[in-house]
């Protein structure tokens, strides 16, 4: 009897460990995995030239043009109505979203944040980005208020841009944060879901750039 439920056991043991190798494999891990350097300057960085099949990007108006310029070296968080701006001309800019790990009811980087910090970093040090104006724009869940999430989410960007300044030595002359709240949910089907809370890196180019 006890072999019959030991090798019972293992053959269990073998089903789940497959079947955790298969939940992997088809791209729905337990936790999101680090984006690399390479794929953050990929994503981020505008083409050279321009596709004769590609859409045509609108041009930057030159009010959007000033506004950008006028984001280099901020000191502070951007207004609901400036973060509001750069969303709207970011509809037509570089993008990618981030999951940087903080604790509940928290605006304190940890350890597992650290990670996903470091490959940001890296990526503004390129030929590529390193000039551009980079808004770091902090985005929360359905839960909670309007006020609270406002708040936490813009201290969250702060928190990341603190921490790539102070201990990864990136300069601030181009970054910028930005507070969304729940404003704007990646995942609108479920306002609690945990793709909402992430870290969205905007590159609005610069004045060689818009002029493209």
């Amino acid at each position: 009897m006890t072999s019959w439920y030991f090798k019972s056991a293992v053959r269990l043991a073998g089903v789940s460990l497959v079947a955790g190798f298969l939940w992997s494999v088809a791209g729905v891990p337990a936790m999101a995995q680090t984006v690399s350097a390479g794929q953050i300057i990929k994503t981020l960085t505008p083409p050279v030239t321009r596709s004769l099949s590609a859409p045509d990007v609108p041009a930057m108006s030159d009010s959007d043009r000033a506004f950008v310029e006028g984001l280099r070296h901020r000191t502070r968080s951007l207004t609901v109505d400036e973060s509001d701006h750069v969303a709207e001309i970011a509809k037509d800019k570089p993008k990618i979203d981030l999951e940087i790990y903080f604790d509940f009811n928290s605006a304190a980087i940890t350890p597992k944040a650290e990670s996903q910090l470091n490959e940001l970093a890296t990526a503004l040090r390129s030929p590529g980005l390193e000039k551009s104006v980079i808004v770091l724009g902090g985005h929360t869940d359905a839960k909670g208020s309007d006020d609270y999430n406002q708040d936490l989410s813009q201290r969250r960007a702060e928190a990341a841009k603190k921490y790539m300044v102070d201990t990864l030595k990136i300069s601030p002359d181009n970054l910028t944060t930005a507070g969304y709240g729940r404003r704007d949910l990646k995942n609108k089907a479920q306002p609690f879901a945990a793709e909402n809370r992430r870290v969205q890196i905007v590159n609005l180019g610069g004045t060689e750039q818009a002029q493209r």
